[in-house]
C-alpha cells in the first residue's frame, strides 16, 4: 500500500511538472506573438544616464523578421549619419567621420553601443524566446503593481549571449515587465525593465526599456520608442550594404 501511494505521488508530481512546462511554453509563445513581428519601423531616442549628465541619441530603425535590421542615427551631430546593418549573425557599422564600414564579430560585439548600457550583442539577439530558451514557472508575484509570472529561462541553443535569465511576464497582457540576465557563475549581469505598455496595431508592446549593466553604478540607459509601426512595407534596398553609405 505504501509503495502504491508513493507511485501515485510520483505520477502526480510528474504530471504537475509536465503541465507547468506546457504552461510556461504557452506563456512564451504569447509573449513572442506580441514582441516579434514580420517587420517594424521604429523612431526612438536613447537616453544614456551618466554620472554627471545625460546624453540623448535619436534614431530610426527598420527590422524584417529576426534576421534583418537597419538603423540610422539622426542626432546629435556627433553621431548623426552613423548606420548599422544586421544580416543574420553579421553586423556592419558605417561611420561618416571616417567614411568607413567595419564588421563587428566575436568579442567586439560585447562592446557598448555609443557608451550606453546596451551592447551590440544585446542588439543582435532578436530571436523568439521560445526558440532559444527552455522555460519553467517559478511563481506568481507582483512587479510594478502588475500581476506577473516569474519564469526561469535556460538556453537550449549555444549561440546565445546569456545562458540563463529570469523574466517577469504580465499575466494579462503577455509582455515582459523585467528580465534579469546571469553569468554561468550565477552573477547578475544585466537587467531590462519594460514600461509604458501600449496597444500598437493590435498587440501589446512596451514603448520604454531601461537597460542596466548591473556591474556598473548609475541609472542605466532608457530606450524610448516615439513612433512604431508593425507589418508595414519596407523596401528591399534598406537591408543592403549599399544603404550604409547613402
Amino acid at each position: 500500500m505504501k509503495k502504491f501511494k508513493v507511485l501515485i505521488a510520483i505520477l502526480i508530481l510528474t504530471n504537475l511538472s509536465f503541465a507547468q512546462n506546457l504552461s510556461a511554453d504557452n506563456i512564451l509563445k504569447k509573449v513572442d506573438a506580441n514582441m516579434v513581428s514580420k517587420n517594424r519601423i521604429i523612431e526612438a531616442k536613447m537616453v544614456i544616464h551618466g554620472q554627471r549628465n545625460d546624453r540623448e541619441i535619436s534614431s530610426k530603425s527598420y527590422s524584417e523578421g529576426i534576421e534583418k535590421s537597419f538603423t540610422e542615427y539622426l542626432s546629435p551631430e556627433r553621431e548623426k549619419g552613423t548606420k548599422m546593418l544586421k544580416l543574420k549573425n553579421m553586423l556592419w557599422i558605417y561611420s561618416p567621420s571616417t567614411d568607413r564600414t567595419i564588421q563587428l564579430s566575436g568579442h567586439l560585439l560585447r562592446q557598448s553601443v555609443m557608451g550606453s548600457d546596451l551592447s551590440y550583442e544585446d542588439m543582435m539577439e532578436t530571436r523568439k524566446l521560445y526558440e532559444i530558451y527552455d522555460a519553467k514557472i517559478l511563481r506568481q508575484e507582483k512587479i510594478e503593481d502588475r500581476n506577473s509570472w516569474l519564469l526561469e529561462l535556460n538556453a537550449k541553443v549555444e549561440d546565445v549571449a546569456y545562458l540563463r535569465s529570469q523574466i517577469w511576464i504580465d499575466t494579462e497582457k503577455f509582455v515582459p515587465l523585467r528580465q534579469d540576465f546571469f553569468a554561468k557563475s550565477g552573477q547578475l549581469l544585466k537587467r531590462c525593465s519594460f514600461s509604458d505598455i501600449e496597444k500598437v496595431n493590435g498587440r501589446w508592446y512596451p514603448k520604454k526599456i531601461n537597460y542596466k549593466d548591473m556591474l556598473k553604478n548609475g541609472k542605466g540607459t532608457d530606450f524610448i520608442m516615439l513612433k512604431i509601426s508593425f507589418d508595414t512595407t519596407i523596401p528591399d534596398y534598406i537591408f543592403s550594404k549599399a544603404s550604409l553609405k547613402k
